[in-house]
């Protein structure tokens, strides 16, 4: 880094009989060149942790290390929103909502998700139970623009979302108006 002085000099700190030394000064300036990028980073190590303040290589470091689901063709704003949200949607991880909440993330858009059933109970004895007999999830994501990787894209972030035991299917489709402000309603 061109230019970066050091915040703590090294001639500075050297015995009083090397303070007039020009070889000894200039070896320790070499030295505070090579230790103010050091510095620098420690001094301000608490912001290389928050996503909003991290330089952009260090945010793709926290994504993996937080283990946040992204492409990688994502600009930066969405890189730093979904490492910030990592935390939150982990806590939901194979729930419908943190199922909607990932998808949201990756896509902009709320995905329409069907399941086959969930936890129920019959009114009567040996009475037919809600949903299928054999579960399932699909999710459906209607895109202004869908392209081909985008259901590879889905398939990738649904896997990871949903519940473990469940099997599952995804569909992306061209949406027919502006994308919804909420989740939709199920």
């Amino acid at each position: 880094m061109e230019g970066l002085a050091s915040p703590r000099p090294l001639g500075e700190a050297l015995p009083a009989v090397y303070a007039d030394d020009d070889l000894a000064q200039r070896f320790v300036t070499g030295l505070d060149a090579m230790l103010a990028p050091v510095f620098n980073v420690l001094d301000c190590l608490e912001a290389y942790f928050d996503p909003a303040l991290a330089p952009a290589d260090f945010v793709d470091w926290l994504a993996d290390w937080v283990g946040a689901e992204l492409s990688g063709t994502e600009p930066l704003e969405a890189r730093r929103a979904a490492v910030a949200a990592a935390a939150a949607l982990h806590r939901l991880r194979g729930t419908r909502r943190g199922l909607a909440q990932a998808v949201r993330q990756s896509f902009g858009v709320w995905p329409r998700i069907t399941e086959s059933g969930g936890a129920a109970w019959s009114a009567k004895p040996l009475g037919p139970f809600p949903g299928s007999p054999r579960a399932a999830l699909h999710v459906r994501l209607a895109l202004p623009e869908p392209g081909p990787a985008d259901v590879h894209r889905l398939h990738a972030v649904v896997a990871a979302a949903r519940p473990a035991h469940l099997p599952f299917t995804v569909e992306v489709a061209a949406a027919p108006g502006p994308p919804p402000s909420a989740p939709p309603a199920v």
